[in-house]
């Protein structure tokens, strides 16, 4: 906006500009909020925020993990571990979520009695499982900071590509570890396990959409 002001005889003129102050600044306010991009995004804070989430998620996957059960014909147990990485790894997004994920693994082998049954260091065949577990998250947090854990439509084969990325890892190693074939391995590293981990997968892919919808924030 232009706008001037005549003066008074023997004062000189005076012309000022006054600048759309308010526009500009809304303009501003609103590139400087960011848009969520995962649900601990949600969350406010930075740099505690993000150490205390990812502290949370390895100690929700301990947590879980002490929910097992040991089967007699295969040295992985069934726990709920699973479950924790798929949330961790979604609702931290992948930095983090891999960051969780390499710290559990990396307490546990160190000493801290967080892995399936309260123990920790080597565990053997079923080791390749907690290495996929920072996979698995690093997986679903790349997916969903684009989107997938949104809708559940979008969510299922997101939590689906994360259990297949683990799987993938935890087989390969049981194989090595056990000196047994590709076909040895997967019966007993993934058969016995694939309706249990479609259950928490599936859980998940619940859980992620309902917890968008539930903070109001669903659009992308």
């Amino acid at each position: 906006m232009l706008g001037s002001a005549r003066a008074w005889p023997g004062q000189t003129e005076t012309v000022f500009v006054a600048e759309e102050e308010t526009t500009e600044m809304s303009s501003t306010v609103t590139l400087q909020r960011k848009r969520p991009v995962v649900l601990a995004d949600l969350v406010a804070g930075s740099a505690l925020r993000d150490a205390a989430l990812v502290v949370g998620a390895a100690g929700l996957v301990g947590l879980l993990a002490q929910f097992s059960i040991h089967l007699s014909f295969t040295p992985v147990p069934v726990t709920g571990q699973t479950l924790g990485v798929l949330l961790a790894g979604s609702a931290l997004g992948w930095k983090r979520g891999s960051a969780a994920m390499a710290l559990y693994l990396a307490a546990g082998v160190a000493g801290l009695p967080w892995f399936a049954d309260h123990s920790s260091g080597y565990v053997g065949a079923s080791f390749g499982y907690l290495i996929g577990f920072v996979l698995c998250a690093l997986a679903c947090g790349y997916l969903a900071e684009r989107g997938a854990d949104r809708s559940l439509l979008k969510s299922i084969p997101a939590m689906v590509a994360g259990e297949l990325v683990m799987y993938g890892a935890g087989v390969v190693w049981l194989a090595l570890d056990l000196h047994v074939g590709a076909q040895k391995a997967i019966s007993l590293g993934l058969t016995p396990f694939i309706v249990g981990d479609a259950l928490k997968a599936a859980i998940a892919a619940g859980l992620l959409p309902a917890a968008w919808k539930l903070a109001g924030r669903t659009g992308r």
